[in-house]
């Protein structure tokens, strides 16, 4: 197996409306982190957090667009709902980890260190708070629900 790819379980999961989703079955995956400023204009994020999967064993239920973002890789979105679903180049595909339904996500690499925001490293030091109980009861969802 390549360096950081490891055996993991099968995924699955989709953008916010559910006209894409797509399943990944058991077996090698690797799990990175990307700071470089390309994902972070792609996701609208600080980073952004990738699961890298050999691009012949994804099934899609639905079609994601597709931009070629440089001239080695493409990024592909649901064209509905807007949400960024993957990174891809060469074999591989990379789906945002936050389009992955219950999937255990745990990244063994930081990449493109060059692009981390300087208050990035210092996220773990801050309090946590949950959302307020009476805000999710309010709040009606537009989003499919997830699986």
């Amino acid at each position: 197996m390549r360096e950081g790819w490891r055996s993991e379980p099968a995924a699955h999961g989709g953008c916010q409306c559910g006209a894409v989703r797509f399943e990944l079955p058991a077996g090698p995956k690797k799990s990175t982190v990307c700071h470089c400023r390309m994902c972070q204009r792609a996701t609208g994020n600080a980073f952004a957090p990738l699961l890298e999967v050999p691009t012949s064993e994804v099934t899609w239920h639905g079609t994601p667009s597709v931009w070629a973002s440089s001239s080695v890789a493409e990024r592909g979105f649901c064209s509905t709902c807007g949400t960024p679903l993957f990174y891809r180049s060469g074999d591989t595909t990379e789906f945002m980890a936050g389009s992955l339904t219950g999937f255990d996500y745990r990244p063994v690499a930081n990449h493109g260190v060059e692009g981390c925001v300087p208050w990035v490293k210092g996220l773990h030091h801050l309090p946590d708070h949950a959302t307020r109980p009476e805000l999710v009861a309010e709040v009606v969802s537009h989003q499919a629900p997830e699986e």
